[in-house]
């Protein structure tokens, strides 16, 4: 398998801590992991560095993931780069908005890392 290089973008450290342990976890290997504590920083690191998977929470102050993900698109940060949300809202309504926006997967936390290697591998062809 082929090392990836993966954006987190959580406003909390210890999520985005949680997320790496589970992208390690199901065998994906990691070989940077970019971390940003809000979307802004997230499309900073994006100009600056290419990645080959971005993970993002929906709930952030200032720019939330929705935002995050249309301004990523809208500026060609990250063509062809799967995104995947995570959030804890149950709310159809929101997942719908993160897939129209382009995500291609999502994530509900509490996951599990059995959920991470079902819906984010087939995304890096780690599958």
């Amino acid at each position: 398998m082929a090392e990836i290089r993966v954006l987190i973008v959580d406003d909390s450290s210890v999520m985005r801590k949680i997320v790496e342990r589970a992208l390690r976890q199901t065998g994906l290997q990691l070989a940077r992991v970019y971390e940003a504590s809000t979307g802004t920083e997230g499309l900073d690191v994006l100009a600056a560095s290419p990645v080959d998977l971005v993970l993002t929470d929906i709930n952030m102050p200032a720019m939330d993931g929705l935002e995050f993900l249309r301004q990523l698109r809208e500026r060609n940060l990250a063509p062809r780069v799967p995104v995947v949300m995570i959030t804890t809202e149950s709310s159809e309504e929101h997942v719908k908005q993160a897939i129209v926006a382009g995500a291609q997967a999502y994530l509900r936390k509490p996951f599990t890392t059995e959920q991470v290697k079902e819906r984010v591998l087939p995304l890096v062809g780690a599958a």
